[in-house]
């Protein structure tokens, strides 16, 4: 190396900001998970698609590049205008799956079916500052019908919504979806006279019903409340009679959907958009229970605000009604995993013309913590059986050995490490989570026998066994080689009888 040639330095291993790496049972887990998402959108007739991870800022809408920060909310970069290249547009990488659809849908609308009904389920990447339980890459898992302005397609959304819950493992009364309408809180606004630049300010303050309360959205529509700082928060400045029917909107649940929906009627008064949006409800309702979706699966509840802001009608939220215990023990609702609704314009932006769409949002990471605090999730992983070497010159022979486990659906590999210590070979298997340990020496091979080690017999006895107990309980055993497949069936059989319910995923 030239004196002056600098030693390069080495680059550091670690993930970037934001950003995390998944391993084995992360992702069998995740994907087992979207599996059997997947055969519900299927069963209900949606295909699935796959769109580029790169789309053009412009077809981004909103995160259009402005000088300042060309790259806001996302993650891009312009081309390189060259001949024969690039044509120096902005590109990124999708911030969600919805405007990847939009763009889809508009580009393909001579091809596609109409309504077209689509599932998708992949990464998106978000340019934003990473927090804890906030990355700036994560999975999203989305059904959306483009095309249909009947609200039999949100009905379908919310049905097949709590079927995707149910085919996960989470039981009934374990979730609900609660269902809402944008026209009915347009309806709410009309009815207190609330000014065209006053409703973002409304919306806003509505949002917080679920943390601070009826009196404590009085005080912010009206004139303000102190935060648990004493911080004081400025109101709205509406009256308090035109902050009451929005709190007739917010508390109109009643003892069941009949009962919301006249509650509903009432404090929408006599606006035409409101009662267009208690109708809409209303024929919801009846086509759930149609669907055989009773009201202890998904139910009208007006207090289902997150969103209103952007959805155009029906709006969706599925929560998880069970307890948990969080970090300092302490019990607490699981809460929220998919939301969704209807948004009507997105493909006009491409096309000129209204296209109506409906469609909901899973959150991957969340529900796969769900199903693992619920147990149904989150055990270790089953490794693979692993074929010991005790003769580095019979390693064909150990080959066969696991091709003939494979050839019968069983997971399995040879140890291709160093054989010199068994001892070793035992440690690698075990931290592979392996199930079952194959060995085969000189003199088994002689006689024509196989020992078959059960290791998690093994391990669960090791410390709590009695020498009498341990040997009525052989960890393993010798079989004839012939019948190796059969023994390892046998006991990977013993230990699936034996564990957590997980093993359903």
């Amino acid at each position: 190396m030239a004196k002056d040639q600098k030693k390069q330095p080495r680059p550091k291993a670690e993930t970037p900001k934001g950003f995390r790496d998944y391993f084995g049972a992360d992702v069998t887990e995740r994907k087992a998970m979207l599996d059997r998402i997947a055969e519900i959108y299927h069963r209900h007739g949606f295909d699935p698609l796959e769109t580029s991870a790169v789309e053009t800022v412009e077809a981004l809408g909103k995160f259009l590049p402005d000088v300042d920060r060309p790259n806001a909310g996302v993650f891009a970069w312009q081309e390189e205008a060259v001949p024969g290249g690039g044509s120096g547009d902005w590109l990124a990488l999708r911030y969600d799956l919805t405007a990847p659809l939009a763009r889809v849908a508009a580009q393909f609308r001579n091809d596609l079916p109409s309504p077209y009904r689509r599932y998708a389920m992949g990464p998106v990447w978000r340019n934003e500052k990473p927090g804890p339980g906030r990355f700036r890459q994560f999975y999203q898992c989305d059904a959306d019908t483009v095309g249909s302005a009947s609200v039999a397609a949100d009905a379908e959304i919310c049905a097949m919504l709590a079927d995707a819950l149910e085919a996960v493992g989470i039981a009934r009364g374990d979730y609900i979806v609660r269902i809402n309408n944008r026209k009915v809180l347009n309806g709410v606004l009309e009815a207190a006279e609330v000014r065209a630049e006053q409703a973002e300010d409304v919306l806003r303050q509505i949002d917080k019903f679920d943390k601070v309360g009826r009196d404590g959205v009085l005080a912010l529509l009206t004139t303000g409340r102190k935060d648990d700082s004493g911080a004081m928060i400025e109101g709205v400045g509406l009256s308090e009679a035109q902050a009451q029917p929005v709190l007739a909107f917010l508390t109109s649940k009643g003892a069941d959907n009949a009962a919301t929906l006249g509650n509903l009627r009432l404090a929408v008064g006599a606006s035409a958009v409101g009662a267009e949006g208690v109708e809409e409800l209303a024929q919801i309702a009846d086509m759930l229970a149609a669907m055989g979706v009773a009201e202890d699966r998904a139910v009208i509840d007006p207090s289902i605000v997150r969103g209103l802001g952007y959805y155009t009608g029906p709006v969706f939220e599925a929560e998880l009604t069970f307890e948990i215990l969080d970090e300092k023990g302490r019990k607490r609702q699981f809460g929220s995993v998919a939301g969704g609704g209807r948004y009507d314009g997105l493909v006009e932006r491409f096309t000129g013309q209204k296209v109506p769409a409906t469609g909901v949002s899973i959150g991957v990471d969340r529900l796969l913590a769900a199903l693992r605090a619920k147990g149904l999730a989150g055990a270790e992983a089953q490794g693979p059986v692993v074929v010991t070497v005790m003769d580095r010159d019979r390693m064909a022979d150990y080959q066969a050995m696991a091709s003939e486990l494979r050839a019968a659906g069983i997971r399995a590999e040879v140890y291709l490490g160093n054989p010199k210590n068994f001892g070793n070979q035992l440690k690698y298997a075990d931290k592979r989570g392996a199930p079952v340990a194959i060995i085969q020496g000189a003199d088994e091979a002689a006689r024509g026998v196989v020992q078959v080690k059960d290791l998690v017999l093994g391990a669960k006895i090791a410390g709590i066994a009695s020498l009498e107990e341990w040997k009525s309980n052989p960890t393993q055993v010798e079989i004839s080689r012939s019948e190796l497949v059969r023994g390892v069936l046998q006991i990977l059989h013993n230990i699936q009888h034996v564990s957590k319910p997980m093993a359903k995923l």
